[in-house]
């Protein structure tokens, strides 16, 4: 069992910068890939990066490719997202989960957050 606590966000006005972190419980943290997730009001939930247990690999959803960075501290048990350059269109509430295989799909992951909400002013 994983339980994941997100913080961190905020309002923020457009090209500023903010960063997420999402605490893990449990010891196993390094065995998982940690994903964070955004849902905007009247979408779907949305694949925002992803990051392997050593840290080693990352993918990015091409709309946030260049302005955010997902990293990850095994030792702390969190995963971290920096968000640079924000837009209007970034706001959404923001989600970690957890997943034992890569993936960019939502059934894929095992344990979610609380979800941290971000809003973008422009």
């Amino acid at each position: 069992q994983v339980q994941l606590v997100e913080s961190g966000g905020g309002l923020v006005q457009a090209g500023g910068s903010l960063r997420l972190s999402c605490a893990a419980s449990g010891r196993t943290f390094s065995s998982y890939y940690m994903g964070w997730f955004r849902q905007a009001p009247g979408k779907e939930r949305e694949f925002v990066a992803h990051i392997s247990g050593s840290g080693g690999f990352t993918y990015y959803a091409r709309s946030v490719k260049g302005r955010f960075t997902i990293s990850r501290d095994n030792a702390k048990n969190t995963v971290y997202l920096q968000m640079s350059s924000l837009k209007p269109e970034d706001t959404a509430i923001y989600y970690c989960a957890a997943s034992r295989i890569l993936s960019r799909t939502r059934s894929d992951y095992d344990y979610w957050g609380q979800g941290t909400q971000v809003t973008v002013s422009s």
